[in-house]
């Protein structure tokens, strides 16, 4: 009897070590997939900071992210509308055909406030004078900037779900001129507030169940470099003035896909004539 005891109490000893194994290694898998993830946007034309670039042109933008370390995170951001002329018919202006590739570092300094540095590369789908191409170029006639950004977000955990951005370009093309056409860095300030409602929780129909609806409104502060075209230079404009509306779906295997439509106010008094001051953009998202 002792030894059948013995014995029983081996086994499940050893059955008990394989089932901890095998969960510490589901477990390490779950994590070390968590680490990368990507995902591709498919949106009816390209705004950023209520500024249109490319036009009245649907884009694909792709993003691939790794977490180096459970705070820190490396990625790269892209655009295109698949356009290869850079002008408008009138031949001035700019951004019919527009492409763009950003590298990005995320750092997670604690449960609402994230650092982030963004390297924006516009490269011009074609030749134009004056307009340098070369990477790691960073001076008046370059396409490269570099922004540093604190995003802070009170979304999850907290009572009020609002979410701030503080942006501020320190290198690269943003260049403002004095009387004697010497280029100084302008420093361009950008800064927005958001806020998350979270519609329709406790609705029995799955199609409107979880609904986000985000309203935000930006700010760029000194726009003397004229980094943002489309709006005031010559004082602060609210370029940014928008309401998203975003369903998630899980089409499971860890693939979510949001739905997206966004109305943006580009509420700038001069320089939005060509494109207009309100968009109404649709979106479709694939992430894993």
């Amino acid at each position: 009897m002792k030894i059948n005891r013995r014995i029983s109490v081996l086994i499940l000893g050893f059955v008990s070590f394989v089932s901890l194994s095998q969960e510490k290694e589901q477990l390490k898998d779950t994590v070390e997939e968590k680490k990368l993830s990507l995902n591709i946007d498919f949106v009816s034309r390209y705004l950023w900071r209520g500024q249109c670039w490319g036009g009245d042109y649907a884009a694909i933008q792709p993003t691939i992210e790794y977490a180096v370390l459970p705070k820190l995170s490396l990625g790269a951001w892209a655009t295109t509308n698949f356009k290869n002329q850079y002008f408008y018919a009138d031949g001035e202006t700019l951004y019919k055909g527009y492409q763009e590739i950003d590298f990005y570092a995320t750092y997670q300094i604690n449960d609402f406030l994230q650092f982030q540095l963004w390297d924006y590369y516009w490269p011009s789908v074609s030749k134009v004078e004056g307009v340098s191409n070369k990477f790691f170029e960073y001076g008046p006639t370059s396409s490269q900037t570099v922004d540093v950004i604190f995003y802070f977000d009170f979304s999850e955990g907290y009572k009020y779900p609002f979410n701030a951005t503080i942006s501020t370009l320190i290198a690269g093309n943003d260049y403002r001129y004095d009387n004697n056409d010497i280029p100084k860095h302008n420093y361009t300030t950008y800064l927005e507030l958001g806020y998350t409602f979270n519609l329709f929780e406790n609705s029995t129909h799955k199609a409107i169940q979880n609904i986000e609806l985000a309203p935000s409104a930006g700010v760029v502060l000194n726009n003397k470099a004229q980094y943002y075209n489309f709006a005031n230079y010559d004082k602060p404009s609210l370029v940014n003035l928008a309401v998203k509306a975003t369903k998630e779906f899980d089409l499971g295997s860890g693939i979510a896909m949001p739905l997206s439509l966004n109305y943006i106010h580009n509420a700038a008094t001069k320089n939005t004539d060509f494109f207009g001051k309100d968009f109404l953009v649709a979106g479709i998202s694939f992430g894993y």
